[in-house]
């Protein structure tokens, strides 16, 4: 039973396995353990909440690439990957959170089947997913094989997005924005935090122009008041207050696809200090942007929107933005490039940012955020959002 679940021609999938083959080949390895959920998805078009259990795609140097999971998850896998039912493998129940055994006594076995023994195999050492556990249970099942850092290595090769995937990704920009827009039609003085957070779900799970919205990798973050002073806190049941700023950072995910976008809501008369800050995250993200275009490297953008907002009085000590698309939880940011002194990255037409000029003050925060796409000609926005900050 092949794939019943679409997204993507198969030939789009056997151009990003060439492309990552001809990486895997520059770095001598003859063989790839990917366990980040994001890669395995761009690879094989699997889409499941399994990552909480051991899971993988084995590619090599020829041939189809192989899901490995647990045996239930595998009908999923069945239901969703490009490839024939022979390249999905499943482990029975016995390894589950078992702690007399490994899933990865399995995966190994797999590995010794297709010829994988003794060979050179990249592993991506440092992922959310990847336990020291499983790395030394392949240590010792496959004592004469050579385990690499391969970190990272599906994560560039999906830089550069397909038109495809730019089309996910701007029909999560529409959903991003009709979640904004929704926070402003119902947030108010006495009304409960948690309640606001359903209708943002709502918004972002109705999606919009018949596009459904998927969930997001990382829950709404919406703290108020002196909460906003600090960056990633989420929601409890107190009520909105008049005189407080809460900024929203969310995201529009379709079919995975993220577009991320914040924006900061004050309600009642905004005072001088947060209307300056505003100022300057204005100002510098415009200088950032005219730097946002192909042939100038991360930094460049990072240096042009730092420069700006230190000359207005500002300062900001980490990135100001980070590359996007498809993931999941626990972040939607694909962990490669970011808008930060040092990174000489080249930008290049495809790419995608989640550009991220936040400001933490001691009495809240501001949040005016930009989700691009570097262009031919430059960059564009994403989303058509007002670059303020709302009252009501």
């Amino acid at each position: 039973m092949v794939a019943q679940i679409d997204t993507f021609p198969t030939e789009e999938y056997l151009a990003r396995i060439s492309r990552t083959r001809a990486e895997m080949e520059d770095r001598g390895l003859d063989w790839l353990i990917v366990t980040d959920p994001s890669n395995m998805a761009w690879l094989t078009g699997y889409d499941g909440w399994s990552f909480y259990v051991h899971q993988a795609v084995l590619l090599g140097m020829e041939g189809p690439p192989l899901w490995w999971g647990r045996a239930m998850d595998a009908l999923g896998a069945l239901r969703t990957v490009w490839m024939e039912d022979d390249a999905v493998h499943g482990y029975d129940d016995t390894y589950v959170q078992n702690p007399a055994k490994h899933p990865h006594e399995t995966l190994a076995d797999l590995i010794r089947d297709q010829g994988g023994a003794g060979s050179r195999i990249g592993v991506e050492l440092d992922n959310y997913y990847y336990s020291a556990a499983a790395h030394q249970t392949l240590l010792q099942h496959l004592p004469n094989t050579q385990f690499i850092d391969a970190t990272g290595l599906v994560n560039w090769q999906r830089a550069v997005k397909s038109p495809g995937e730019i089309e996910y990704m701007r029909r999560a920009a529409r959903i991003v924005e009709a979640m904004h827009n929704r926070i402003l039609e119902v947030a108010e003085p006495g009304l409960p935090k948690n309640r606001l957070v359903a209708e943002i779900f709502k918004q972002g799970i109705d999606g919009v122009d018949g596009h459904w919205g998927d969930y997001p990798a990382i829950v709404p973050l919406t703290p108020s008041g002196m909460d906003a002073t600090a960056p990633h806190l989420t929601w409890d049941e107190k009520p909105m207050k008049e005189g407080e700023a809460t900024f929203f950072e969310i995201a529009g995910c379709y079919r995975r696809y993220h577009c991320p976008q914040s924006r900061t809501l004050f309600l009642g008369s905004i005072p001088p200090h947060f209307r300056e800050a505003e100022k300057a995250v204005v100002e510098a993200t415009h200088a950032a942007l005219e730097q946002a275009n192909p042939g100038n490297t991360c930094e460049d953008v990072a240096n042009a929107f730092n420069g700006r907002l230190n000359k207005l009085g500002f300062e900001k000590d980490s990135r100001c933005g980070y590359a996007i698309g498809l993931s999941y939880p626990p972040d939607w940011g694909e962990r490669t490039m970011s808008f930060r002194r040092g990174d000489t990255t080249v930008l290049k037409p495809g790419m995608t940012f989640h550009f991220m000029p936040a400001l933490w003050l001691d009495d809240g925060g501001i949040e005016i955020t930009e989700p691009i796409l570097i262009t031919e000609a430059g960059h564009e926005c994403l989303s058509t959002l007002p670059r303020e900050v709302s009252l009501k």
